[in-house]
Order: C-alpha cells, then structure tokens, then sequence
C-alpha cells in the first residue's frame, strides 16, 4: 500500500507562482527589501538618539538644549556619544542646583506659573512651587520674571482676601 502511495503522489511546488510571475515576485521584493530596509533603519536611528533629549524635556533637564547638542552629535559620530547623552538626561545635575538653587528648567517655572495663575494647582502643589521660588530667592538666582510671578503668588487672592476678612469679622 505505501508503494502504491508513492507511485500516485504528485510533485510538490514551492510557490503558488511559476516561471516569470515568480521571477517578477522576486524581483518587487528585492527591490523593496533594498529601498525601505535602511530607510526604517535610519529612521530608527534617529529616534533611538533623540530619545535622550525628550527625556530631558519631559524631566524638565535645566541642560536640556547641551543634552541636544550632544544627541545631534551622536548621530554625526555614529552613535559613539548616545550612551553619555543617555546617562546627562537621567541625572540631576548636582552642581547646577548648589549653583542656582533649582535642578529644574526655566519652562518647569514657566508652565506651573501658568497653572498657579489659573488656579489649576492644589493647594500641596502651590507651596511647593511657592517653596522653590522662594529657595531661589533667597539664594539670589531668581530670573526677574520669576520674582515677579513670586511677588504675584505671594500676594492674596480675592478669595483668600474674602476668607481672612471672614475670618477675622467674627
């Protein structure tokens, strides 16, 4: 029986094409293959180095554009100063913070200025930010359009102004 299996069995192909719809098949994948390999293969480089710099805006890094420099660098020297890129985007920098009193960027102080303005911040949030100005003021590092968000967060607002006045009525 399994001689007479053998003797009725077809010959297998390996494609469902043939003869030059198969040569033709080869020749789009070939052509693909070389064209749109190394383009996903640079586009991925440049997102793998950019990530240090993201991470550092996202952290809001004080040495955010020197972590940039140091990616476009990276991609010039083929990858060789990424890892250091990598390493500045995770760290505070300790000698930046005894020098001017904050480990955080300009834009950090910026942005939650704009939330404690319009009252998007809670009350934790405020004194810690109140806080932080305050350590940089009595350092003397603070930026005169931080000393002026300072003096305008120190100042009451007309709701804290209402409550006291309440308060001290009864």
């Amino acid at each position: 029986m399994a001689a007479a299996a053998a003797w009725g069995a077809t010959s297998a192909q390996a494609s469902f094409l043939a003869g030059d719809a198969l040569d033709t098949a080869a020749d789009v994948l070939a052509w693909v293959v070389l064209v749109m390999v190394p383009l996903i293969g640079i586009a991925v480089f440049w997102i793998v180095h950019v990530l240090p710099e993201k991470i550092a805006h996202k952290n809001h890094h004080p040495q955010t554009k020197a972590i940039q420099t140091l990616c476009l660098l990276s991609l010039v020297f083929g990858g060789l100063l990424w890892p250091i890129a990598w390493l500045w985007a995770f760290t505070r920098p300790v000698t930046y913070k005894l020098a001017y009193g904050t480990d955080k960027a300009d834009e950090y102080f910026d942005d939650y200025g704009a939330k404690a303005r319009a009252g998007e911040l809670s009350d934790i949030e405020l004194s810690r930010f109140r806080g932080e100005l305050d350590s940089m003021h009595a350092r003397g590092t603070l930026a005169p359009h931080l000393a002026t968000l300072r003096d305008e967060l120190a100042a009451p607002t007309a709701v804290e102004a209402a409550t006291a006045d309440a308060g001290g009525s009864r």
